[in-house]
């Protein structure tokens, strides 16, 4: 009897805990990345963010190491752009943010549009907000599976509301 009672009250505490509602689907990850924040766009992207519905339930403003920057990035490492990538993220200050809302990663990428902002829809974060291909503004998440991944790389458990 005690244990049901105690796993009925740990139930209880879950079910009205705000982080019960974070799991696949309903979060992605998101960077501004150093040209962002460089061009003074951290407030306009944070509210094309919160008027698209989003929550944001952790963010940092901070600056990558090359060495979080390499180990973020690690799947690129192959790739030809890897050096020029970890480079230009180690550059300058980034704000990561984790955001919610249903449908998040598929949701996200429409708002924040396409890599290459000349192709990228108007009204789009990088229509508005990228000077180029590389340097395109934000990071958002491809899959719920990275978002996830994303997300704890960048914050712990505590660190979300």
């Amino acid at each position: 009897m005690y244990l049901k009672i105690e796993f009925d009250l740990f139930t209880k505490i879950v079910s009205l805990h705000p982080k019960k509602n974070i799991m696949a689907g309903n979060i992605t990850f998101t960077m501004i990345k150093p040209d962002g924040v460089e061009a003074n766009n951290i407030g306009p992207i944070l509210a094309k963010i919160n008027q698209s519905g989003f929550k944001i339930v952790a963010m940092k403003y901070m600056k990558l190491s090359a060495e979080t920057a390499g180990k973020f990035y690690e799947v690129h490492k192959e790739r030809p752009f890897y050096g020029e990538l970890v480079s230009y993220m180690s550059g300058g200050p980034i704000v990561a943010a984790i955001l919610q809302k249903d449908n998040a990663v598929a949701e996200y990428r429409t708002l924040i549009g396409a890599t290459d902002p000349s192709k990228a829809d108007e009204g789009t974060i990088r229509k508005l907000f990228a000077k180029s291909i590389a340097a395109n503004a934000v990071h958002g998440s491809d899959s719920d599976e990275n978002a996830n991944i994303e997300s704890n790389f960048f914050f712990s458990q505590i660190e979300r509301f």
